[in-house]
């Protein structure tokens, strides 16, 4: 297992070329430590775990690594199938400028508007509006902000070795950053 930044893993998944829509997730604040705990989940792509911290308001660091080839029997009822009480989370890529910004709006706009006119569910609209914006990774998601849930301990059990040497890593560059605050 190999120990990488956290936006390279993130990278990973935007690259995949799997289906986007085919993504899950659980996540919510680390057992022990400041920072949260994310895993991200796909059957044909693998598991990823990312641990950060908000350096800052403007500022996110962390360390992650993926922690399975694919999504076996024995993980997937560690993902949620349906949004559920988490919701829904999608990964997003900068726009390549102005004009293709001004292009998503008029689409996203256009989708919003057929939604509005037609009986819809929420889980459609969601579909739909990160297919407009060409989401390489989204689906269902069971988060905490406050807490741990149960899936993101449950999967820290599974991964148990990632999740110390992750633990230990984040630590680390934590106390870098704040020993180098304090100089």
């Amino acid at each position: 297992m190999r120990v990488r930044d956290w936006q390279d893993i993130l990278e990973d998944v935007v690259e995949s070329g799997a289906d986007p829509g085919g993504w899950r997730a659980a996540g919510g604040d680390r057992a022990d430590g400041i920072g949260e705990d994310l895993y991200f989940g796909h059957p044909g792509v693998g598991v990823f775990h990312v641990k950060t911290y908000a350096r800052n308001p403007y500022e996110v660091q962390g360390v992650g690594a993926e922690v399975a080839r694919s999504i076996d029997d024995e993980l997937d009822p560690l993902f949620p199938e349906e949004p559920g009480e988490g919701g829904m989370f999608g990964v997003q890529q900068p726009m390549e400028d102005e004009s293709a910004a001004e292009d998503a709006a008029t689409e996203l706009e256009e989708v919003v508007q057929a939604h509005a006119d037609a009986p819809t569910t929420p889980d459609a609209l969601f579909e739909d509006v990160m297919d407009t914006l060409d989401s390489p990774a989204y689906g269902p998601m069971e988060y905490d902000q406050y807490g741990r849930p149960d899936r993101v301990e449950e999967l820290a059990d599974t991964f148990e070795e990632a999740e110390e040497l992750l633990d230990s890593e984040l630590d680390d560059l934590i106390d870098e950053n704040v020993d180098r605050g304090f100089q």
